[in-house]
């Protein structure tokens, strides 16, 4: 880890220059101190206030960046927004932009518009620093090296029985592509809602760290395991070289099958098999996708694949391990997971 307390660096790149930040940071030990999230999964969908900051950029235009409802802050979390939103003063240059303060995890986004004399992990070390200081000066965190026996229930010793309110390091996302500016910042208004379908759904979206998917092969899995007890399965495995009628053929026949009982099963590597996979979803079709990269600590589906797990639509299986950094996707990979597939298709369990 580097001084800054990065746990995901990009090492070609120069934070000290203009950029924008997606940034992750973890309460210590992922206490549920900074809010709550209430109500049902539809009951906050209409939103009135505002996120804290507010979007400069022109790609995040015609976007309700707004804060659910459902979102409730805890005094810890009415802190934290507040240091996050005084962050601009302070640093010249520097924008604090959209932001939610979830129950355990903090998201926001930073954006550096002039070059800085210091590293962006020294503006977000200052930020961890002060909102700590805060909620200790109004009672909300105990003194350093300070320990209590018991506490009377309701107390405040009692709400937040520790000194340190973030656990070390954050992770850190460079928005560097067209179109992930508008897609964190979208991640970020819609993180109530996916707080409370896994609450409303947890079978759904809890890691099981060795599940038995066919006769010899263990992995870790997400998702609507009782797909596997599903009688027929049918593999998507399509070549890249195929005529775009012979796709639309093959593609026609599987969706056909899935409407009438069967799970499809792909790695979803080529795109003839990431459409196919792709318009199951669509059409709400039961899915199994072998991943090209394992799962990491605390891991949650994304994007469309969230969705896919909280309609019970999808499992994830995860038999390569987990790869912090992307790379290409190997021959050898591919083959290993095609495998995987025909046989979770072809054995009973």
């Amino acid at each position: 880890m580097s001084t800054t307390g990065m746990k995901q660096r990009c090492w070609e790149h120069d934070y000290c220059a203009p950029s924008f930040y997606m940034l992750t940071i973890v309460t210590e030990p992922r206490r549920e101190c900074l809010s709550e999230v209430r109500g049902d999964v539809a009951a906050g969908a209409a939103a009135t206030t505002e996120l804290a900051g507010a979007a400069p950029a022109a790609e995040l235009s015609g976007i309700a960046l707004t804060r659910d409802k459902r979102l409730k802050l805890h005094p810890m979390g009415e802190v934290v927004q507040e240091v996050w939103r005084r962050t601009s003063s302070l640093y010249p240059g520097v924008e604090a932009c959209e932001c939610v303060a979830m129950p355990d995890h903090f998201h926001g986004i930073l954006w550096v518009k002039e070059p800085q004399k210091r590293h962006m992990g020294h503006i977000v070390k200052a930020f961890k620093r002060v909102s700590t200081q805060e909620c200790r000066s109004k009672g909300l965190l105990l003194p350093p090296n300070r320990v209590v026996a018991a506490a009377p229930a309701g107390s405040v010793v009692a709400a937040a029985p520790a000194a340190t309110l973030w656990e070390e390091g954050y992770q850190d996302s460079i928005l560097l592509h067209r179109g992930q500016l508008k897609a964190m910042a979208n991640y970020i208004a819609d993180n109530p809602r996916r707080h409370a379908l896994k609450r409303a759904n947890p079978q759904l979206f809890t890691v099981v760290h060795s599940l038995t998917v066919a006769p010899g092969r263990t992995c870790p899995a997400i998702g609507n395991r009782f797909f596997l007890d599903r009688p027929v399965k049918r593999q998507i495995q399509v070549s890249r070289s195929i005529s775009p009628e012979a796709l639309a053929e093959k593609q026609a026949e599987l969706l056909y099958a899935a409407e009438h009982g069967a799970v499809l099963v792909s790695p979803c590597i080529s795109p003839g098999e990431k459409d196919i996979a792709r318009a199951a979803l669509d059409a709400g079709l039961p899915l199994i996708v072998i991943l090209t990269n394992g799962l990491r600590p605390h891991y949650k589906p994304s994007g469309r694949y969230f969705d896919a797990c909280a309609d019970g639509q999808l499992l994830m299986l995860a038999p390569l391990p987990y790869a912090s950094k992307e790379a290409p996707i190997t021959r050898g990979q591919c083959l290993t997971l095609n495998e995987w597939a025909a046989a979770i298709t072809t054995e009973e369990i």
